[in-house]
């Protein structure tokens, strides 16, 4: 039977309209990881600045037990997101995810009395300049990061672990051997995250399951770049 060609213009009509809505779908999702990671780093500098700056506020925190709460309390944050987003409402994600920010922001405060501001500005110049190259080409990438990540992970785990230990060890080897392969370890995933974000997306979802996702998305991006910025400090401040 012949198809007049016609027919298959309109169905190669139909392919690249569809195509073209994907994208475009796509694009906005992404956009929207973005701008909740962004301002959500905003929200985090902000808290860190004034707690960092304000006697009244950092001396009860930093010179009582009620720092390792503060220290403590976004871990508590990330088990929630990993185990509870299934669960989770849009609204209550968007919550729980500006919560996240503010209080690691309280975390953070602490930079501001250790390393200069100069120093400070400029390791995140330089951090956001390698979170957006990698996550450019996790989005970007033709190649399946799929097995790259597994590593990742184990890497991950490693200086969680290496970390732990040498808060009682007290080693500057260790600690500079946990910042480069943290580095190392939260740029890969930056790449990984991205790839899989980007993958996750699909056009038949709810508007409240894309909500979740780009909440999601921006939460694991976040802890990415603050982990990159925290790392890249311990070699390019300079200390007060």
């Amino acid at each position: 039977m012949n198809i007049p060609a016609s027919g298959w213009r309109t169905g190669a009509d139909r392919n690249a309209q569809a195509g073209a809505l994907f994208d475009e779908g796509l694009r906005q999702h992404m956009l929207r990881v973005y701008n909740y990671m962004g301002l959500g780093l905003v929200l985090t500098g902000l808290v860190a600045y004034i707690v960092g700056n304000t006697p009244a506020l950092y001396v009860p925190i930093f010179s009582s037990p009620l720092k390792w709460v503060v220290m403590l309390a976004p871990l508590a944050f990330v088990l929630v997101f990993s185990f509870k987003i299934q669960t989770m409402s849009a609204a209550t994600a968007q919550a729980a995810f500006w919560g996240f920010c503010a209080v690691m922001g309280l975390s953070m405060a602490s930079i501001f009395l250790v390393f200069t501001g100069a120093s400070i500005a400029n390791t995140f110049f330089i951090a956001a300049s390698m979170f957006g190259a990698t996550s450019l080409y996790g989005y970007t990438t033709k190649r399946d990061l799929t097995q790259m990540g597994s590593f990742l992970i184990m890497g991950l785990i490693g200086v969680v672990i290496a970390s732990v230990a040498n808060i009682f060890i007290g080693s500057s080897a260790l600690q500079f051997a946990v910042s480069v392969i943290g580095i190392i370890v939260f740029v890969g995933l930056t790449a990984w995250d991205t790839q899989n974000i980007k993958e996750q997306y699909a056009e038949h979802f709810s508007d409240e399951s894309r909500q979740k996702m780009a909440v999601f998305g921006a939460f694991s991006l976040f802890l990415n770049f603050v982990n990159i910025f925290q790392l890249l400090l311990n070699f390019t401040g300079e200390r007060e």
